[in-house]
């Protein structure tokens, strides 16, 4: 039986990964946009003293700027309704714009509208407002949550809002500066208790340079990476793609892993550690598996990011190396 995408996704099936985090962005989901929009505001607030959004790149932040700007010269009414329209996901201009953005670009948006109404430039959530029970509930549950866990359901909160843009043409997102690849003399070297795999090793020294060319080019021409919490993405032009947008500036930090030998001379390699993000800085790490599955010449066919469901998850492989 030849190896498939879909059998690849059952490697390590008994991995535990942090299934809270997408129920809790549904819960999210179904909020009406002034009690989202609070309890953005609130968990912001709240949580502000063990997670922090690390400013962005003024650079970056040139490409979000008009709409800023914009937004900056509208009346206390206006300014709460764009925000009301960008969690409502309506079909304006703005929304639209907005939905051009990477996900830095959003995070420095709403990182930049929060710092102005903290001014009172931008209107604030009005003094004393109540969110409901169920907007309530869901903070608590976000509270809950350990902090790498946390900063990817605040991520998934503003990236999610604007306008969904269906059409081929429009997925073709705001390009930022593209990020320069360390030079090899200066990449750090990773190291994994139990994995000297050359091909895993290389992904994690390459994703961490931002080499990102260098690290498709380890996955086989149909190999799949598979992110938290979604669908594989299938084919080195479109696993490029992503990584051009979503891992600049990802710090990995592999500690340990096992090794499998599986049939037609596949092998299957699980690591353990942790990744910490551009988007709130060196504070907070989130606890993550990556699951590998190398074909017989040693390339990726398939490798899957999760997010763990405690740091628990991170001592089983060494318990099971014990046993």
């Amino acid at each position: 039986m030849s190896m498939t995408i879909s059998s690849a996704q059952s490697i390590f099936s008994d991995t535990q990964v942090a299934n809270i985090v997408p129920d809790i962005i549904e819960r999210f989901n179904q909020l009406k946009a002034e009690d989202q929009l609070a309890l953005i505001w609130f968990a912001y607030t709240e949580m502000g003293k063990t997670i922090t959004v690390a400013a962005p790149g003024a650079t970056s932040m040139i490409l979000a700027q008009k709409l800023l700007d914009q937004i900056k010269q509208m009346s206390p009414a206006e300014q709460t309704r764009v925000m009301c329209d960008l969690a409502n996901h309506a079909d304006t201009p703005l929304c639209r714009s907005y939905g051009f953005f990477t996900t830095n670009l959003k995070l420095g948006f709403w990182n930049q509208l929060g710092e102005w109404m903290e001014q009172g430039i931008v209107a604030p959530i009005p003094k004393g407002y109540k969110l409901s029970s169920q907007a309530n509930s869901v903070l608590q549950a976000i509270k809950n949550a350990d902090p790498g866990q946390q900063i990817t359901i605040l991520r998934n909160t503003v990236v999610d809002m604007g306008y969904d843009l269906k059409s081929p043409a429009s997925r073709q997102k705001v390009r930022e500066p593209i990020s320069v690849a360390t030079t090899m003399v200066a990449r750090p070297q990773a190291s994994i208790e139990g994995v000297t795999d050359t091909t895993v090793l290389s992904y994690i020294n390459n994703m961490n340079a931002n080499d990102f060319e260098a690290a498709v080019n380890l996955f086989a021409p149909n190999g799949a990476l598979q992110p938290p919490f979604q669908k594989p993405i299938i084919g080195r032009e479109a696993v490029l793609s992503y990584m051009q947008e979503e891992c600049p500036g990802l710090k990995l930090m592999p500690k340990q892993g096992t090794i499998e030998s599986m049939e037609e001379g596949y092998t299957s390699i699980k690591v353990t550690g942790k990744v910490q993000t551009p988007w709130f800085g060196s504070s907070v790490g989130m606890n993550i598996a990556w699951r590998f599955l190398l074909d017989p010449q040693d390339n990726i066919f398939f490798v899957a990011v999760d997010l763990l469901a405690s740091p628990k998850e991170l001592l089983n492989l060494v318990r099971q190396k014990v046993n």
